[in-house]
């Protein structure tokens, strides 16, 4: 649905509450016919991974690039076609689960409806369906919201500082409520800038103490060099997985020596009080801390580790707000740019940023999505002091 004005607080609040009254989306989807993939980039190789692991066959993986990278050592398993190479009683009878989230679903679902597939779903809906095997959250359905949630949604959309953060929120809730994918004129899905909107830029400083909890492989850590130009005090990138650690080293020693110099690795999966928790390892960005993990991961509170950041960011696949429990104290003593990924449970519709609200006093607060899909939303939080010094 496209919506051609932004929304104030009183149009948010009337839309939110048109989201509430209509039937909410119907739920996961099981694997109940031979299951295809379409895309082959980062979120189809994630897709793979996972479904391999939680045993649940693909039959192959559709490209319009098949041709070009189906001879990449990832794929050299797997059965990787172009579009043309699947014949018409193939496209009829098989489950599609489209793993690309960087474009509206309608413009992806609808050329393939119409080129025959007749089972198009997004992938998450299909991943959620195995929640019982696996930790990723991005598919999870709001269902209906009750009174509590509208009342502290509507509080929550007051508080965005500028009414595109209020488009972005309805956005979100449109897609986990009822799986529509909703845009507004002036408020932009824009993937490249995650973590670093206009808003993040012009606040930087050439000392900031930036603190990555859920490094990954460094790719966050080489943007932010990268923006300040290798102007910064110091970097702690922190990243519980063997995998993405082992990768993160890589990343940061290929740095140039004074920027590694400056850059600390702590691998330890940060919470809301130390101890050891199953961990769910090798899922790639989706590994994380679960009841259904085969390892053990040792906690720690930020808060205990002695940081003091000008600036956090925060991608920990649905555990941001325990890990910002145990940050309290370091987030009101330091007062730094908070920047947290909200889109990875229900958490998100309004807790986690109810609780930033609520604990960040004179900040300023936006939200972002930078994919489609329901994924990408981002709660931006800057101290009201960097704002408006920023602004003269």
């Amino acid at each position: 649905m496209r919506h051609e004005a932004l929304p104030n607080r009183d149009h948010a609040r009337r839309l939110l509450h048109a989201i509430a009254a209509l039937p909410p989306a119907a739920g996961p989807r099981p694997a109940d016919k031979p299951l295809m993939l379409y895309g082959a980039g980062n979120l189809g190789r994630m897709a793979k991974v996972l479904l391999d692991r939680i045993g649940i066959p693909v039959e192959a993986v559709v490209d319009a690039n098949a041709r070009a990278i189906r001879a990449e050592p990832f794929w050299q398993h797997t059965p990787l076609l172009a579009p043309d190479e699947v014949g018409a009683q193939r496209r009829g009878d098989c489950l599609l689960a489209v793993t690309i989230a960087t474009l509206p679903w309608n413009t992806v679902a609808d050329p393939l409806r119409d080129a025959g597939w007749r089972d198009v779903v997004p992938f998450y809906d299909v991943a959620e369906a195995y929640r019982d095997r696996h930790p990723l959250g991005n598919g999870w359905f709001a269902g209906r919201l009750d009174d509590g949630d509208l009342r502290e949604t509507a509080a929550v959309l007051d508080r965005w500082a500028d009414d595109a953060s209020r488009a972005h929120h309805l956005q979100f809730l449109a897609w986990h409520c009822l799986r529509e994918d909703w845009s507004f004129a002036g408020a932009p899905v824009i993937p490249d800038d995650r973590f670093f909107i206009p808003e993040i830029l012009r606040v930087l400083h050439d000392d900031e103490a930036f603190a990555d909890l859920g490094a990954h492989h460094g790719t966050t850590v080489q943007r932010f060099v990268e923006t300040v130009r290798g102007r910064f005090r110091t970097i702690w990138a922190i990243e519980p997985d063997a995998d993405n650690l082992a990768t993160l080293h890589r990343t940061v020693g290929a740095m140039a020596g004074p920027v590694r110099e400056r850059i600390a690795i702590l691998p330890v999966a940060v919470a809301s009080e130390r101890r050891h928790a199953p961990f769910f390892a090798g899922l790639g960005y989706a590994s994380q801390c679960s009841a259904l993990g085969r390892s053990s991961q040792q906690t720690e509170t930020v808060d205990a580790l002695g940081l003091a950041p000008s600036f956090v960011k925060l991608h920990l696949e649905g555990a941001e707000l325990d890990a910002l429990n145990g940050a309290r104290a370091t987030l009101q003593r330091q007062r730094p740019i908070v920047v947290a990924t909200s889109y990875h449970d229900r958490a998100g519709i309004w807790e986690l940023p109810r609780w930033l609200m609520r604990t960040l006093g004179d900040y300023v607060f936006y939200l972002r999505t930078h994919s489609w899909c329901g994924t990408g939303a981002v709660v931006y939080c800057i101290p009201r002091e960097r704002s408006e010094h920023a602004s003269r």
